[in-house]
This record gives structure tokens, C-alpha cells and sequence, in this order.
């Protein structure tokens, strides 16, 4: 790969990073009047949407760097990386990642997703011995 290259998947892994924390970091946004307009408190995890659309659309964006597999699901190893490490406690004692419904759906979302376009891009090379 060239180095031009290796910027572009520097970047995509950048950007997998950033919308994996933004991801979490709204995910316990709800329709309570303070960011939303109030609608009795009812959650709205948008960003479970956001993992849907942005992971597959990266995996493709690093295929076509590299048709090898660890290369086209770094951005996924990324993602599930900085998800797995919200899942724990950090130094205050705080967790990023909430312990409801809403973090399954994002994890689903995203993970499901990402894994299917990754899967479907295996199958369609060509098998080597």
C-alpha cells in the first residue's frame, strides 16, 4: 500500500473512532424538553441509526483500500473496540455505555451491520488455497 493509502485508512479508522464515542455519548439522548422537545420522557436512540448507516459505508470505504479482510474491518475492530471499553467502569467510576435496551440496539445495529458487510464482502472473493 502506499502511503497515500495508509492515509485514507488512518482516517476512516479516525472517523470510526469519533462516531463510535459521539455514538455512545447521545445514545442516552430522550424526548424530555431538554435537548428534544418534551414527549413524555420517551427515549430516542438515533444513534443506534447512525451505527447502521456509517459502519457498513466504512467497511466499504476500506475495502476499497485493501481487499484484505483485516484491513476492510479495521474500521469495525475500531468501533467494537471503543464500545467494549465504555463498557467499563473508568477512573471515577462512571460508565459511558448505559445498561439498557438502548445499548443491545446499538451494539446490533452496529455490530450486525458492520459484521454483514464485512461477511458479504468475503464471500464475494475468491477462494484461495
Amino acid at each position: 500500500m502506499t502511503v497515500r493509502l495508509w492515509f485514507r485508512l488512518i482516517g476512516l479508522l479516525l472517523l470510526s473512532l469519533a462516531l463510535a464515542l459521539l455514538e455512545l455519548l447521545y445514545l442516552p439522548l430522550r424526548f424530555d424538553g431538554a435537548i428534544l422537545p418534551m414527549v413524555g420522557g420517551l427515549p430516542f436512540p438515533i444513534t443506534a441509526i447512525v451505527a447502521l448507516v456509517t459502519l457498513p459505508w466504512l467497511i466499504k470505504r476500506a475495502h476499497r483500500i485493501s481487499p484484505r479482510l483485516a484491513i476492510a474491518g479495521s474500521p469495525l475492530w475500531i468501533w467494537l473496540l471503543c464500545v467494549f471499553v465504555a463498557a467499563f467502569p473508568g477512573p471515577g467510576g462512571d460508565v459511558v455505555l448505559i445498561g439498557d435496551w438502548r445499548a443491545l440496539l446499538l451494539l446490533a445495529c452496529g455490530a450486525l451491520a458492520g459484521s454483514i458487510t464485512l461477511g458479504g464482502m468475503a464471500g464475494r472473493q475468491p477462494y484461495k488455497v
